[in-house]
C-alpha cells in the first residue's frame, strides 16, 4: 500500500521532532525520488537532516550534477526552513505529472539531484520555538566563554507570553519619547531637547545583581555565528564575532563541509536566511572589479533571473550589503564560491519595510537611520494587516528588578525576522522556479557514441565520445579552474582481471580529457565573432585492446560537476 503524501502547513514552524517525522513521511510516500539522511549531529545531538531528491530509476544522486539548498543556519530565521520545505513539497507533488510544470520537474529529477537541508541549526531553532523562547544567533554551545553571567540583563521572555519584546521605563534621562501623532511609537529625542516626557528602552529580560542604578545588557552566552565558521576567510573573534575557535570547529558546519566535499557533483548552491527581501551574490570579500570577469557576468546573469522569478533585487554582498563600510562579511558564500568555485547565493527572505509600502530603502543602512514616516507606515501595516501584533501594545508589568515597566513594541521574531503566518507561504512560493532553472542550467555529461574497429584478428580500436549538454561548462566557474577543484572529463576502460588473452596495448586505463564547455554563449565583447572552438563541448577517448572476438568491455566517463556516463561495448 502506497503511503499518502504529507500535507505540510507553511504557516507553522516545525519543531525538530515534527520536522523529522515530516521529512521521513515524504521519503516513505515517494521512495523512488526522496531519501532522508543524517549528515551529522548538532551540538546537542540532534540529527541534521538532508533530503536527497532524484529519480533513482535514472541513476544515483552522486552520478548526477547537483544543486545544494539549505536554510535556518541562524536560529530564529525559521522562514528559511519553510522555504526549503515548500520547494521539497512542490517537487514531490509535481513529479510524475503531465503538466508543463511537471514536465520540467520530471526532467530535473531524471537528470539532476537536489540536496536540501531545511535546518542546519536544529538546536538554536528549537530554542527559538520553545514555549519560553530565547533568540540567539546560531548554536546553543556557550562561546567564547562557558561560565554563566553573574550580573546584568539577560534577554529573555519575562512575562511568559512566548514573545521577547521591549521594556519602556519612564526616565527624565531617557533617550526616547512618544511620537506626537501616535504615542505607541517611540522615537529618539532631538539633539539638545529637554523638558519632555522621556523613556529608556530596554530589551525584555531579567537582571541579576541589580544595584538599583546601573546594569549592562549581556551578550548571549551562546555567542557563535555558524555562518562565520566556514574555512574561507575565517578570522578570529577579534575581527569576526562568533566565528568559533577555528574553521569548522562546530559540528553543524563540519557536517555541511564534509558532505559537500564528499559530493563534488554540487555545482551551485542557495542558502536561505532572513530578513531584508534581497538576493545576495558573491563576492563577500572582494569588489566586483577584482572578480574573474567571466564569473561576474555569469553570476549577474543568474542573479537577474532570480530578480525576474522572485521580485527580490539582487546585489553584491561586498558592494551593497555590509554592516559597516570597513566590514568584510565571510561565510558559506565565500567557501562555496571562493574555495570550491561553485555558484552561490544567499537569499535574505522577507521585507516588512516593503510590505508596509516603504520603497527605495537601503537594506542595512535603513536600520541605522530612516525617517519616522517609515515607522508610521509600519505601524499602519501592523494595525491593518497583522491585527496589531507586529507592534504589540504597551502593557504594564511589575518587573522583579525594575518595578513598574511596560512591555511591548516590535515583535521582531514573528514579524521582522520572519513574516506573519499568513504570508510565509507566499514568500516561499517565490523561489522554486528560480531554483529549478539554476539546477537545470548545470553541466550534464551525455554519451554521444561508442565505436569499435577491428585492427586485426584479435586487436581493436575502441572509442568513447561524450558531450556536455548543459548550459554551464563542466567546471562551472573560472574560480574552480583557478583553485584546481575540478579536473577535465575522466575516461576509463575497465579491463577484465586475470585473463591473459585480454590486454591494453594502446592508451591508459584512465585518461584525463579536456574541460567541456556548455552551450552558454561566450560572455565577451568579441562574442559576435565566430568561435575558434565550436565543438568544445565534446571529447573523445581512444584505446587499443587485444582480446578475443565477443569480449565485453565496460567504459565510463565522468566530470565532477557534470555527472557520470557508463556504457559497454562488444568486440565484434
Amino acid at each position: 500500500m502506497t503511503a499518502v503524501l504529507p500535507s505540510p502547513r507553511f504557516d507553522h514552524f516545525y519543531r525538530h521532532d515534527e520536522l523529522t517525522a515530516l521529512l521521513f513521511a515524504y521519503a516513505e510516500a515517494r521512495p523512488n525520488i526522496v531519501s532522508v539522511r543524517s549528515i551529522g549531529k548538532s551540538h546537542e545531538g540532534r540529527d541534521i537532516w538532508i533530503v536527497v531528491l532524484t529519480n533513482l530509476a535514472s541513476g544515483a544522486d552522486i552520478d548526477k550534477p547537483a544543486l545544494w539548498v539549505d536554510g535556518n543556519i541562524h536560529a530564529a530565521e525559521l522562514t528559511a526552513s519553510t522555504t526549503c520545505l515548500y520547494y521539497l513539497h512542490q517537487l514531490v507533488t509535481l513529479h510524475g505529472g503531465s503538466s508543463p510544470e511537471a514536465a520540467v520537474v520530471n526532467r530535473l529529477l531524471d537528470t539532476r539531484a537536489i540536496y536540501l537541508v531545511p535546518r542546519l541549526c536544529p538546536d538554536g531553532a528549537e530554542l527559538a520555538l520553545a514555549d519560553r523562547p530565547r533568540h540567539i544567533r546560531s548554536s546553543t554551545r556557550p562561546y567564547p566563554y562557558t561560565e554563566e553571567t553573574v550580573d546584568g540583563l539577560t534577554i529573555e521572555d519575562v512575562d511568559g507570553d512566548g514573545r521577547i519584546l521591549t521594556m519602556r521605563v519612564p526616565d527624565p534621562h531617557g533617550g526616547y519619547k512618544k511620537h506626537a501623532a501616535d504615542p505607541r511609537l517611540m522615537v529618539p529625542r532631538e539633539p539638545g531637547e529637554f523638558g519632555g516626557e522621556y523613556y529608556r528602552l530596554i530589551p525584555e529580560g531579567f537582571i541579576r545583581n541589580h544595584d538599583g542604578l546601573t546594569f549592562k545588557v549581556n551578550a548571549d552566552r551562546e555567542g557563535l555565528d555558524l555562518n562565520r565558521n566556514f574555512p574561507a576567510d575565517w578570522r578570529q573573534e577579534s575581527s569576526q564575532v562568533g566565528a568559533g575557535p577555528y574553521p569548522t570547529s562546530e559540528p553543524e558546519v563540519r557536517a555541511m563541509v564534509d558532505f559537500v566535499t564528499q559530493h563534488p557533483n554540487i555545482g551551485a548552491a542557495v542558502s536561505f536566511h532572513t530578513h531584508s527581501g534581497v538576493i545576495l551574490r558573491p563576492s563577500g570579500n572582494q569588489a566586483d572589479k577584482d572578480m574573474a570577469p567571466e564569473d561576474l557576468w555569469l553570476i549577474k546573469q543568474f542573479s537577474a533571473l532570480g530578480e525576474k522569478h522572485t521580485g527580490y533585487p539582487a546585489v553584491s554582498i561586498h558592494e551593497d550589503f555590509r554592516y559597516r563600510p570597513d566590514d568584510v562579511i565571510s561565510g558559506t558564500q565565500d567557501w562555496l564560491y571562493e574555495h570550491l568555485g561553485a555558484l552561490f547565493w544567499v537569499v535574505e527572505l522577507w521585507s516588512p519595510n516593503k510590505e508596509a509600502g516603504i520603497e527605495g530603502y537601503k537594506w542595512i543602512d535603513w536600520f541605522r537611520d530612516h525617517p519616522v514616516e517609515d515607522d508610521l507606515k509600519l505601524l499602519r501595516w501592523s494595525d491593518e494587516q497583522c491585527g496589531g501584533q507586529a507592534h504589540v501594545a504597551w502593557t504594564p508589568f511589575q518587573h522583579p528588578q525594575l518595578g513598574a515597566v511596560e512591555i511591548g513594541g516590535w515583535d521582531k521574531m514573528n514579524y521582522w525576522r520572519n513574516p506573519p503566518p499568513q504570508l510565509r507561504e507566499r514568500e516561499a512560493a517565490r523561489f522554486p522556479a528560480w531554483l529549478t532553472q539554476l539546477a537545470m542550467s548545470l553541466p550534464q555529461l551525455e554519451l554521444l557514441r561508442t565505436e569499435v574497429r577491428a585492427l586485426g584478428p584479435d586487436t581493436w580500436r575502441v572509442r568513447l565520445a561524450v558531450a556536455n549538454s548543459g548550459y554551464l561548462p563542466a567546471y562551472v566557474t573560472q574560480r574552480a579552474l583557478q583553485r584546481k577543484t575540478v579536473r577535465g572529463v575522466m575516461f576509463e576502460i575497465h579491463m577484465p582481471v586475470g585473463d591473459p588473452a585480454i590486454s591494453l596495448i594502446g592508451g591508459r586505463e584512465r585518461i584525463e580529457g579536456p574541460q567541456l564547455e556548455g552551450h552558454a554563449p561566450k560572455q565577451t565583447q568579441l562574442a559576435f565573432l565566430p568561435t575558434r572552438e565550436p565543438m568544445a563541448d565534446r571529447a573523445v577517448a581512444e584505446w587499443v585492446v587485444r582480446a578475443p572476438v565477443g569480449t565485453r568491455l565496460a567504459l565510463s566517463a565522468s566530470a565532477e560537476r557534470a555527472g557520470v556516463v557508463r556504457t559497454e561495448v562488444v568486440l565484434d
